[in-house]
């Protein structure tokens, strides 16, 4: 059995990661780049940060996608849900294990996302996105998104959070 790391280690396995200058400036680049691609609406330059195996989970709506064409099918509906979404950078963690990303996300709510009907609104919300880092294909194995849902739903209605 091998030392090198795997992307379906166990959590103690991934605290076990070697950190190397190297790497760390490997997975930074490759986040800045996914940015740069999402403010961009570059879908082709999104994918080229993404593993084939990558999994996109939006944590509290239960919404999972897998692989490129996943990818490509989460970021088709999330842009067309909020064509104007930006994302203003709160802090970050950058390690061998991958991202850690504070965001506050605004947007307008012009089309369906997760089985809310579009309603016009604009949302300000802080959201907390975690980039998992393959270790076998150099590259994101995805993202996990977590955020209020109560909250946001509740901009979507009118309401103040």
């Amino acid at each position: 059995m091998s030392d090198a790391p795997s992307a379906n280690a166990t959590i103690r396995e991934r605290l076990a990661w070697p950190v190397t200058p190297e790497l760390y400036e490997k997975i930074r680049r490759i986040w800045i780049n996914h940015s740069i691609a999402e403010d961009n609406r570059d879908l082709d330059g999104l994918i080229a940060t993404l593993a084939p195996t990558c999994v996109y989970e939006i944590i509290p709506t239960g919404q999972r996608f897998e692989g490129h064409d996943g990818a490509r099918r989460f970021y088709t509906t999330f842009l067309f849900a909020f064509p104007d979404v930006r994302f203003d950078l709160q802090d970050i963690v950058i390690g061998p294990q991958g991202v850690i990303e504070v965001t506050r996300m605004t947007g307008t709510h012009h089309n369906e996302w997760a089985g809310i009907l579009p309603t016009g609104m604009k949302v300000d919300t802080l959201i907390v996105i975690h980039f998992p880092w393959n270790p076998e294909h150099q590259l994101f194995d995805g993202e996990r998104v977590y955020f209020d849902r109560a909250e946001l739903e509740q901009q979507l209605r009118g309401g103040t959070a």
